[in-house]
């Protein structure tokens, strides 16, 4: 396995994330947990969850699930650098109270110690912000997370889904307080979907932020989906089913899948190790419902794509180009 430094702190994380939020609601617990060991026994030591993954009347499930794989001890939990978020209400369905939700100090120590206890842990490593919160300032969000780090309770701070700006603004803020502010953004990032490119991987390189990309596949997209569609081994349905429809989009895929047959390359493997390539990046985060779609997530480490197929991907996925470039001179 290879390691990097998250960002511009001396965490060394694994090249690929372990993304968890298939736990629970797709995949039970105890295969849940030979997913982890196996990820674990390969090296892979960067765990990404949330407190409202499980969903619905089971939010919070995913982070029990990693607690109790945590509870089975041999060094589970030391060997782990665990992440997890904050921002969506916990609150029952249809109960769902004004305060518990987004990035209030209130809400961000209820969350805090709610998650801890699910994980049956003392501290999270990694604590990020799951969205914008465009009603509470980063002065009030820095000063709850400093007592959470005094305190022991979380070590550094991250966030997710924020546009170059918000990281901009949440780095200034933290600078002229004194404190480390943020040092990872995890952001919707893969060949189909390249904006990141143009204003938020930018922001997080010049401040110093490793780079999470999710959803690598873009939702099985890029997973070599219309030749298993073709083989009845998928039926694709929502954001997929609409992209699908679309003839230039297909046309897209169609062109990828080709491209890879030609140089004998798994469409899952190559789109993770495409984002391997990427400036700024510290590793994708994969989402395996089964241990066979983790073997096949690891094998993408040794995935080599030589200057052929990068330019053959850059011609078939164009990204929007540098800012301000993209849209002026």
């Amino acid at each position: 396995m290879e390691y990097t430094q998250l960002g511009r702190t001396g965490l060394k994380v694994s090249r690929l994330v372990l993304g968890t939020m298939n736990f629970g609601p797709q995949t039970d617990e105890a295969t849940s947990h030979a997913i982890m060991d196996t990820a674990l026994d390969a090296g892979l030591n960067f765990f990404d969850t949330a407190n409202v993954y499980g969903w619905g009347e089971n939010k919070g499930r995913t982070e029990e699930i990693v607690g109790s794989w945590f509870a089975r001890g041999d060094g589970r939990r030391d060997r782990t650098v665990l992440a997890t978020k904050v921002y969506g209400n916990m609150g029952a369905d249809g109960e769902a109270w004004p305060n518990h939700d987004k990035l209030s100090a209130v809400n961000i120590r209820r969350a805090v110690e709610a998650s801890l206890k699910r994980l049956g842990t003392d501290h999270i490593d990694v604590y990020q912000f799951h969205h914008v919160d465009r009603s509470t300032p980063f002065e009030e969000i820095w000063q709850a997370v400093d007592v959470l780090i005094q305190q022991g309770k979380i070590l550094y701070a991250g966030s997710s889904n924020f546009p170059g700006y918000k990281i901009a603004q949440a780095n200034e803020t933290a600078a002229r307080r004194g404190a480390v502010g943020l040092v990872s953004e995890q952001c919707l990032y893969n060949l189909f979907e390249r904006r990141a490119e143009m204003e938020v991987i930018p922001a997080a390189q010049e401040y110093g932020l490793g780079v999470i990309p999710w959803s690598p596949l873009h939702g099985g997209l890029l997973g070599g989906v219309l030749k298993k569609e073709a083989e009845g081994k998928r039926r694709t349905e929502g954001r997929a089913a609409a992209t699908l429809a679309d003839p230039a989009s297909r046309a897209q895929l169609q062109a990828y899948e080709d491209l890879l047959d030609k140089h004998g390359l798994e469409p899952g493997e190559a789109a993770l190790a495409w984002l391997l390539t990427r400036p700024g990046v510290t590793g994708p985060i994969v989402g395996p419902r089964t241990p066979a779609q983790l073997t096949s997530a690891l094998r993408a480490l040794d995935v080599e794509l030589s200057e052929e197929v990068l330019s053959a991907l850059d011609e078939i996925f164009p990204g929007p180009g540098p800012s301000p470039e993209a849209f002026a001179w």
